[in-house]
């Protein structure tokens, strides 16, 4: 196939303001070269619209009619990323007629896991049409939901690009890539054999409890854990949970683990407890691999936490290797994913695979807005 180029978008659970934006040229099999990239920042008003519509989504929990909030959230955050990818190609001197597709993520709302008893759901805000008229190309988008509707766990999406990545520096069988995230997930490949799951939480309960002590919106530089002691009775308990060592495949939305996890702890030891639960469920996860990795490729913005590093290296008794020192873009890695997904989706290529989100057989996915120069 003629590669193409495609850009990327992405937005965590996080919530951390900005919006991923990368280019990546692809066949949708390998990557044939990486354009820019960037982080835009949301507009001011966006970021608390969309965490009050999380917040009616908990309350929510699928049930009954969306919340009315949904709507407005949407429309505000398709036009938001459209801008900044229209500024994007502007600055970069690229017309919109240069690039095959854009993968939009979207903002996730809710994701539900499937159990014995019902198919899993997933909610993401995004609207591919209004995007691929204001940006003036093609969009793929709402790559979720043809794999929950086929019994899949919507997540990850992200190992093919990983697999891409592992095979452009030749790292089978030895590595493994751990995306941190709001969720940690992982990605194995052996050669021909390829795994993906969460494996617990990331950044996201160590977030929310610097938030709740009105502290910003992360442990910067893993600072405030690195002043804390471990509680390693509740940890112990913590790591009891039946989600970390049940099988593969397996998913996890974002309020699964909580920072209710530190409750009663101080500031410092309940942000050192957290940091380690996330390490420790690494640990476990890495158990479960056909093959125990030998060294794990670190992205995500976890990654930038030197508290969170160290707790994996030493908790997870394991090598961990920045993704720019392999050659990757740490910070752009979901985004690119997105811009592959996108161009496997445009042609047909599956996105979702049995030993990665638990499809009966690898089945594509993502909508299609095609955009009508004419209309």
């Amino acid at each position: 196939m003629t590669p193409a180029w495609a850009v990327g978008l992405m937005t965590g659970t996080v919530l951390d303001g900005n919006i991923d934006i990368a280019l990546i040229k692809t066949d949708g099999e390998t990557i044939q070269e990486f354009g820019p990239w960037t982080l835009a920042p949301y507009p001011p008003e966006l970021r608390p619209l969309l965490r009050e519509a999380m917040a009616e989504a908990r309350d929510w929990n699928f049930e009954g009619p969306e919340p009315a909030i949904f709507a407005r959230a949407e429309d505000a955050l398709t036009r938001a990323q459209s801008a900044a990818v229209t500024a994007f190609l502007q600055e970069n001197g690229i017309k919109p007629s240069d690039i095959a597709v854009v993968g939009f993520h979207g903002q996730t709302m809710l994701h539900r896991a499937p159990d014995v008893e019902r198919r899993g759901q997933t909610r993401q805000l995004g609207n591919g049409a209004l995007m691929a008229s204001l940006i003036g190309t093609n969009v793929a988008y709402d790559f979720r939901t043809a794999d929950m509707m086929a019994g899949g766990q919507g997540a990850p999406l992200a190992a093919s690009y990983h697999v891409a990545l592992l095979r452009s520096i030749d790292a089978k069988p030895n590595a493994a890539v751990l995306n941190l995230g709001g969720v940690s997930n992982v990605t194995w490949w052996s050669g021909d054999t390829m795994v993906a799951f969460d494996t617990g939480p990331a950044n996201a309960p160590l977030n929310d409890w610097i938030g709740r002590h009105g502290l910003g919106d992360m442990d910067r530089d893993g600072a405030v854990a690195a002043r804390g002691v471990v509680d390693e009775a509740r940890l112990s308990r913590l790591l009891e949970h039946p989600y970390l060592t049940a099988a593969y495949p397996k998913s996890l939305d974002r309020n699964d683990f909580t920072a209710a996890m530190a409750d009663g702890l101080s500031l410092e030891d309940g942000a050192a407890t957290l940091t380690a639960f996330t390490a420790g469920a690494v640990g476990k996860a890495l158990d479960l691999l056909p093959r125990r990795p030998a060294r794990l490729i670190l992205c995500g913005g976890g990654r930038r936490n030197p508290s969170l590093v160290d707790a994996i290296r030493h908790r997870a008794r394991i090598e961990t290797v920045m993704a720019e020192d392999v050659g990757w873009r740490g910070d752009a890695v979901e985004a690119e994913c997105f811009a592959f997904l996108a161009v496997r989706a445009l042609r047909g290529l599956p996105i979702s695979f049995p030993l990665t989100t638990g499809v009966a057989q690898p089945i594509t996915g993502g909508r299609i807005a095609m955009f009508d120069e004419a209309a």
